[in-house]
This record gives structure tokens, C-alpha cells and sequence, in this order.
């Protein structure tokens, strides 16, 4: 029994280093990898005007967990009618974006466009004329018409100035 506690108490402190080490270090989502913290410059001033993030093609989302660790992954945005849109289009069946749920259960996210992170409260958009629009604005910014064509579950969020 001594040996099981030694054994689990070493695996547990080994644990905590190595969670100490990607915290320091951050860990950006790659590709189609998830992440966990993102790491750039903090900025804390309102953006007024969020056009400068369409210029950008992939922007980084992360967001809160259930089980306390952060969770991020790489995401396109679109610029639409004066605010900022993050979303998601469930193009694969059968794979769940873990994101989504979280974004929903916690709607406080960070955004690093480039090296700047963003602390903001996305907002779900219910309206459909707003997300049919915004999902418009979107397959014409990454030039895909599937987006469109199909009958895909997809979850729209605005993010607010502040």
C-alpha cells in the first residue's frame, strides 16, 4: 500500500510540472491540434473598430473547460457590419468541436490575433438573419461555397468591443 501511495504521489507531482512548464510556456494550438494557454500581449484598451482581424485568416480561440484547464484551438473570423464573428460550421459529421460547448457553457473566451490577446464575452447570435449574413460573410471571406450549399449546424458568436 505504501508503494501505491509513493507511485501515485510521484505521478501526481510530475503532473503539476509538467502543467507548471505549459503554463510558462504557453502551448498554441498547431494546425488541427489543440492547444491549452495562449500567449502574446495582453490588451485591455476597447477596440472600437475590429476590421484589421479580417485581414487575418486564422485567429486563436481559447476558451474555459469544465475541468479547469484551457482549451484552444485555431478558428477563422469575419468582420461583419461593424463587429467581430467567430464561428464554427460542423463540416465533418460525427466530430464534435469541443469549443463550442465550452463557449456555451462559459461564454468568456480570449482571442490572439496575432500577438495580441483579447479577454472578451462572446455572445451566441439567435437571430437568423444575422447568422444567415454573417455565414455569407464568411464563405465569401474563405471562398467556400459549402458553407452555403449545405444544411450544416453551425454555432455564430459576436464579440463585443470590450
Amino acid at each position: 500500500m505504501k508503494t501505491l501511495l509513493k507511485v501515485a504521489g510521484a505521478i501526481l507531482v510530475c503532473l503539476v510540472l509538467l502543467l507548471l512548464v505549459l503554463r510558462i510556456t504557453g502551448l498554441d494550438p498547431k494546425g488541427l491540434r489543440p492547444g491549452l494557454w495562449l500567449t502574446g500581449n495582453v490588451v485591455t484598451t476597447p477596440v472600437a473598430d475590429w476590421s484589421f482581424a479580417d485581414k487575418i485568416m486564422t485567429v486563436q480561440l481559447q476558451t474555459r473547460t469544465w475541468y479547469l484547464l484551457p482549451h484552444s484551438v485555431n478558428i477563422g473570423c469575419v468582420y461583419y457590419n461593424g463587429y467581430l464573428y467567430v464561428s464554427s460550421v460542423h463540416m465533418r459529421p460525427g466530430v464534435k468541436y469541443r469549443w463550442n460547448d465550452d463557449v456555451l457553457r462559459d461564454p468568456r473566451v480570449r482571442l490572439k490575433i496575432g500577438n495580441q490577446l483579447f479577454d472578451r464575452t462572446v455572445t451566441l447570435v439567435t437571430d437568423p438573419a444575422e447568422k444567415e449574413a454573417v455565414l455569407q460573410a464568411k464563405a465569401k471571406k474563405y471562398s467556400d461555397a459549402k458553407v452555403l450549399s449545405q444544411n450544416l449546424t453551425s454555432n455564430v458568436f459576436r464579440v463585443p468591443e470590450n
